[in-house]
Protein backbone atom coordinates (compact mmCIF):
# COMPACT_ATOMS: atom_id res chain seq x y z
CA UNK A 1 0.00 0.00 0.00
CA UNK A 2 1.37 3.44 -0.93
CA UNK A 3 2.07 5.86 1.92
CA UNK A 4 -0.26 8.85 2.36
CA UNK A 5 0.59 11.73 0.05
CA UNK A 6 -0.26 14.79 2.14
CA UNK A 7 3.22 16.35 2.04
CA UNK A 8 2.41 19.11 4.53
CA UNK A 9 1.34 16.54 7.10
CA UNK A 10 4.37 14.33 6.33
CA UNK A 11 6.63 17.35 6.87
CA UNK A 12 4.83 18.29 10.10
CA UNK A 13 5.34 14.76 11.41
CA UNK A 14 9.00 14.73 10.38
CA UNK A 15 9.47 18.17 12.00
CA UNK A 16 7.90 16.86 15.21
CA UNK A 17 10.24 13.85 15.14
CA UNK A 18 13.22 16.17 14.65
CA UNK A 19 12.21 18.31 17.62
CA UNK A 20 11.83 15.24 19.85
CA UNK A 21 15.18 13.81 18.72
CA UNK A 22 16.93 17.15 19.19
CA UNK A 23 15.47 18.01 22.58
CA UNK A 24 14.71 14.70 24.30
CA UNK A 25 16.78 12.11 22.43
CA UNK A 26 16.20 8.94 20.46
CA UNK A 27 14.66 7.02 23.37
CA UNK A 28 11.78 9.49 23.66
CA UNK A 29 10.86 9.13 19.99
CA UNK A 30 7.76 7.07 19.28
CA UNK A 31 4.85 7.27 16.90
CA UNK A 32 2.67 8.43 19.77
CA UNK A 33 5.12 11.15 20.88
CA UNK A 34 5.33 12.41 17.29
CA UNK A 35 1.52 12.55 17.03
CA UNK A 36 1.34 14.47 20.31
CA UNK A 37 4.14 16.89 19.33
CA UNK A 38 2.54 17.54 15.92
CA UNK A 39 -0.92 17.98 17.49
CA UNK A 40 -2.37 15.22 15.32
CA UNK A 41 -4.68 12.30 16.16
CA UNK A 42 -3.20 9.11 17.58
CA UNK A 43 -2.14 6.78 14.77
CA UNK A 44 -1.30 9.51 12.24
CA UNK A 45 2.49 9.05 12.38
CA UNK A 46 2.13 5.27 12.10
CA UNK A 47 -0.13 5.75 9.08
CA UNK A 48 2.55 7.82 7.32
CA UNK A 49 5.60 6.00 8.67
CA UNK A 50 4.61 2.42 9.60
CA UNK A 51 7.94 1.38 11.15
CA UNK A 52 10.41 3.07 13.47
CA UNK A 53 13.00 2.93 10.68
CA UNK A 54 10.56 4.74 8.38
CA UNK A 55 10.07 7.45 11.00
CA UNK A 56 13.81 7.83 11.61
CA UNK A 57 14.53 7.94 7.88
CA UNK A 58 11.82 10.58 7.37
CA UNK A 59 13.45 12.76 10.04
CA UNK A 60 16.88 12.35 8.44
CA UNK A 61 15.53 13.17 4.97
CA UNK A 62 13.75 16.24 6.31
CA UNK A 63 16.92 17.58 7.97
CA UNK A 64 18.88 16.98 4.77
CA UNK A 65 16.20 18.64 2.65
CA UNK A 66 16.01 21.70 4.89
CA UNK A 67 19.79 22.02 5.00
CA UNK A 68 20.18 21.75 1.22
CA UNK A 69 17.35 24.25 0.64
CA UNK A 70 19.06 26.75 2.96
CA UNK A 71 22.39 26.13 1.20
CA UNK A 72 20.81 26.82 -2.18
CA UNK A 73 19.10 29.99 -0.91
CA UNK A 74 22.39 31.26 0.52
CA UNK A 75 24.19 30.52 -2.74
CA UNK A 76 21.55 32.43 -4.69
CA UNK A 77 22.13 35.46 -2.46
CA UNK A 78 25.84 35.19 -3.22
CA UNK A 79 25.18 34.95 -6.98
CA UNK A 80 27.93 36.59 -8.98
CA UNK A 81 30.46 36.33 -6.15
CA UNK A 82 33.07 33.62 -6.38
CA UNK A 83 36.03 32.07 -4.64
CA UNK A 84 37.13 30.61 -1.34
CA UNK A 85 36.40 33.73 0.69
CA UNK A 86 32.75 33.67 -0.37
CA UNK A 87 32.61 29.94 0.34
CA UNK A 88 34.06 30.49 3.83
CA UNK A 89 31.47 33.18 4.52
CA UNK A 90 28.64 30.89 3.39
CA UNK A 91 29.96 28.02 5.51
CA UNK A 92 30.50 30.31 8.51
CA UNK A 93 26.91 31.56 8.27
CA UNK A 94 25.68 27.97 7.96
CA UNK A 95 27.69 26.85 11.01
CA UNK A 96 26.36 29.77 13.03
CA UNK A 97 22.72 29.26 12.06
CA UNK A 98 22.96 25.48 12.47
CA UNK A 99 24.46 25.77 15.95
CA UNK A 100 22.10 28.50 17.15
CA UNK A 101 18.76 28.93 15.38
CA UNK A 102 18.57 25.28 14.27
CA UNK A 103 20.43 23.65 17.16
CA UNK A 104 17.72 21.03 17.84
CA UNK A 105 17.67 20.07 14.16
CA UNK A 106 21.37 19.24 14.15
CA UNK A 107 21.31 17.55 17.53
CA UNK A 108 18.63 15.36 15.93
CA UNK A 109 20.86 14.47 12.99
CA UNK A 110 23.66 13.47 15.36
CA UNK A 111 21.19 11.28 17.30
CA UNK A 112 20.24 9.69 13.98
CA UNK A 113 23.88 9.23 13.00
CA UNK A 114 24.56 7.30 16.21
CA UNK A 115 21.37 5.26 15.82
CA UNK A 116 22.42 4.36 12.27
CA UNK A 117 25.36 2.42 13.72
CA UNK A 118 22.76 0.02 15.16
CA UNK A 119 20.16 0.05 12.36
CA UNK A 120 21.33 -1.12 8.92
CA UNK A 121 18.32 0.31 7.07
CA UNK A 122 18.85 3.74 8.63
CA UNK A 123 22.57 3.47 7.87
CA UNK A 124 21.78 2.87 4.19
CA UNK A 125 19.44 5.87 4.13
CA UNK A 126 22.02 8.07 5.82
CA UNK A 127 24.68 6.92 3.32
CA UNK A 128 22.35 7.77 0.42
CA UNK A 129 21.74 11.21 1.91
CA UNK A 130 25.50 11.71 2.30
CA UNK A 131 26.14 10.81 -1.34
CA UNK A 132 23.41 13.20 -2.47
CA UNK A 133 24.91 15.94 -0.28
CA UNK A 134 28.32 15.51 -1.96
CA UNK A 135 26.76 15.69 -5.42
CA UNK A 136 24.68 18.77 -4.57
CA UNK A 137 27.61 20.49 -2.88
CA UNK A 138 29.89 19.92 -5.87
CA UNK A 139 27.25 21.63 -8.04
CA UNK A 140 27.00 24.51 -5.54
CA UNK A 141 30.78 24.95 -5.67
CA UNK A 142 30.67 25.04 -9.46
CA UNK A 143 28.12 27.86 -9.19
CA UNK A 144 30.65 29.74 -7.05
CA UNK A 145 33.33 29.21 -9.68
CA UNK A 146 35.28 26.67 -7.63
CA UNK A 147 36.68 23.51 -9.29
CA UNK A 148 36.25 21.53 -6.08
CA UNK A 149 36.56 17.77 -6.54
CA UNK A 150 34.08 15.32 -4.98
CA UNK A 151 36.91 14.16 -2.67
CA UNK A 152 37.49 17.72 -1.45
CA UNK A 153 33.76 18.22 -0.94
CA UNK A 154 33.60 14.98 1.04
CA UNK A 155 36.48 16.21 3.22
CA UNK A 156 34.78 19.58 3.68
CA UNK A 157 31.46 17.95 4.65
CA UNK A 158 33.27 15.68 7.11
CA UNK A 159 35.10 18.63 8.71
CA UNK A 160 31.87 20.67 8.77
CA UNK A 161 30.06 17.81 10.54
CA UNK A 162 32.75 17.44 13.20
CA UNK A 163 32.89 21.16 13.79
CA UNK A 164 29.11 21.38 14.02
CA UNK A 165 29.00 18.50 16.52
CA UNK A 166 31.41 20.42 18.75
CA UNK A 167 29.36 23.62 18.44
CA UNK A 168 25.90 22.13 19.06
CA UNK A 169 27.02 20.05 22.03
CA UNK A 170 28.79 22.99 23.66
CA UNK A 171 27.14 25.54 25.91
CA UNK A 172 24.14 27.18 24.22
CA UNK A 173 24.92 30.79 23.50
CA UNK A 174 28.68 30.24 23.23
CA UNK A 175 28.71 30.28 19.42
CA UNK A 176 29.47 33.62 17.79
CA UNK A 177 29.34 34.71 14.16
CA UNK A 178 33.02 35.66 14.22
CA UNK A 179 34.00 32.33 15.78
CA UNK A 180 31.96 30.39 13.22
CA UNK A 181 33.57 32.36 10.38
CA UNK A 182 37.07 31.68 11.73
CA UNK A 183 36.30 27.97 11.88
CA UNK A 184 34.84 28.05 8.37
CA UNK A 185 38.00 29.70 7.00
CA UNK A 186 40.08 26.95 8.59
CA UNK A 187 37.80 24.27 7.10
CA UNK A 188 37.98 25.76 3.63
CA UNK A 189 41.76 26.19 3.78
CA UNK A 190 42.25 22.64 5.03
CA UNK A 191 39.89 20.94 2.61
CA UNK A 192 40.51 22.96 -0.54
CA UNK A 193 44.22 23.58 -0.25
CA UNK A 194 45.53 25.55 -3.20
CA UNK A 195 42.23 26.24 -4.96
CA UNK A 196 42.08 30.05 -5.44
Amino acid sequence: MAPPRNTERRDALADAAIQILGTAGIHKLSHRSVDERAGLPHGTAANYFPTRDDLLTAAARRVAGLHLAEMTAADLQAAGAAGRDVLAELIGASLYDSATRHRARYLAIFELTLEATRRPELARSMADLGAAAVETTVAEHRALGLPTSPEQVHALITLFGGTLLTLVTGPPGAVTRDGALALARALVTGALGAIP
